[in-house]
């Protein structure tokens, strides 16, 4: 659950040593085929805003737009207010806005226990912008959303929602519960000044949900979330991690290795055309292909799953690794997709390090090229530190500028953001460049 990653925290980090790690070369001498990369020292920025997820922004016109911020009911820690949004003639100007100039967009209202609606809290992740409306105020939000089983309690006519039975723990103590998160879309026709709710995109049912006694991460009950959205052809593809179990959960037939099987960084996909109306209409990757409906089992992306005999292990275990929370972007110079992701060590998405994959297939739905991503390699490493949210942001330079460069189309050197978690004290920032190498 989102919110809770800052106090958690304050619940289960000691006072640790705090040394740096960074990765300046991204290949080996031998590897003359992947992208290659260097992080460049550079001056700290610190964002003044609240940010717990990836960054959704857009140009409107000539100006530089950005949505961090949660928004909506949370029985846990509160209903929010801080989705919120600040401009910018660039990036860098946007960036550096102060906390008074942010404005609070126009929201859907959450809706009844029981009734057709918004529930829950959400979280902007993407912006994705028609490109049909020349004025870009044409915008398709794609957000993480979070219920328990009091905001979407179970019914049973419409298999939504959730039993509060042997249901998992949160992070604010015993009694607290395990959040479900789920992907939707919200549009907008001013720019972001107002939002409308079209649904859910993708989910995980009840079915899904991993219970007690072997659910201990102090994380989820199950479900999708922390997505990352980039256009290719005619489809909308996303990328996000996956909480949930592969099939029906049994407490008797609980198999920790199937579990893993079927988590860790995953994709669907939904027509451009159906994001009006996105309710039913995304397809998830199966193995073969987006064959999965929105609310069936998928499969993972491989390559960027952590092998059990490199300790990657289950979602559900406060002892698995597995990356989660991707940050997708296109690169103009190198010609190809760069993914930043999360490493979670231990409970509650503990993970001191950020780690980058990359797919030089423009085409996502050919054949298995969705697929195509190779191995995380390590970005940067900040023991004593929790590491979330990492994603490549524009700058201030002549190309930025001319190409209208977002955190999803990006040239040859991008700013790197994280969000920087120590005991008692959250940072969203920045403090390298980062410049790609084309392979030899």
């Amino acid at each position: 659950m989102k919110t809770t990653k800052l106090i958690v925290t304050r619940l289960i980090l000691g006072v640790l040593t705090c040394s740096l790690l960074v990765a300046c070369s991204g290949n080996s001498e031998t590897d003359t085929t992947t992208p290659s990369y260097k992080l460049i020292p550079a001056k700290k920025v610190l964002f003044n805003s609240f940010v717990d997820c990836n960054m959704a922004e857009a140009w409107v016109g000539d100006t530089f737009r950005i949505f961090p911020g949660k928004y909506g009911e949370d029985p846990l820690w509160g209903n929010a207010r801080d989705l919120k949004y600040a401009d910018g003639r660039h990036a860098e100007e946007a960036f550096a806005s102060k906390a008074s100039d942010f404005t609070e967009p126009n929201m859907p209202a959450n809706v009844s226990v029981n009734t057709p609606g918004l529930h829950g809290a959400v979280w902007f992740e993407t912006v994705y912008q028609d490109p049909a409306d020349k004025s870009g105020k044409t915008l398709y939000a794609v957000y993480h959303n979070e219920n328990y089983p009091a905001t979407l309690p179970y019914d049973a006519a419409t298999e939504e929602g959730y039993k509060n039975e042997k249901w998992p723990q949160g992070i604010t103590g015993p009694t607290s519960p395990a959040a479900v998160c789920r992907i939707g879309i919200m549009k907008s026709v001013n720019g972001g000044k107002s939002w409308e709710n079209k649904g859910i995109f993708i989910e995980d049912l009840q079915p899904r949900m991993i219970l007690k006694p072997h659910n201990t991460s102090k994380t989820f009950a199950g479900g999708v979330g922390d997505p990352s959205a980039v256009a290719s052809g005619a489809y909308l593809y996303l990328f996000y991690g996956e909480y949930g179990y592969p099939g029906q959960y049994s407490e008797k037939e609980y198999n920790p290795q199937k579990e893993w099987s079927g988590q860790c960084i995953s994709v669907a996909r939904i027509p451009l055309a159906d994001l009006d109306n996105p309710v039913g209409k995304a397809q998830r990757w199966n193995g073969k292909g987006f064959n999965a409906p929105y609310n069936g089992v998928g499969a993972p992306i491989t390559s960027l799953q952590i092998q059990p005999e490199a300790g990657g292990g289950p979602a559900s275990s406060p002892t698995g690794n597995f990356h989660w929370g991707p940050s997708v972007s296109w690169n103009t110079y190198l010609n190809c997709w760069v993914m930043l992701m999360g490493k979670a060590t231990g409970p509650s998405w503990a993970g001191s390090s950020i780690h980058i994959s990359f797919n030089t297939n423009p085409d996502l739905g050919e054949a298995m090229q969705s697929q195509a991503w190779t191995k995380p390699k390590l970005l940067l490493d900040k023991p004593g530190y929790f590491l979330w949210y990492p994603s490549l942001q524009p700058m201030n330079t002549p190309d930025d500028l001319a190409n209208k460069h977002t955190c999803l189309r990006l040239g040859q050197r991008a700013r790197l953001f994280v969000k920087n978690i120590q005991p008692k004290k959250s940072e969203y920032m920045s403090e390298y460049m980062i410049e790609f190498v084309k392979p030899n």
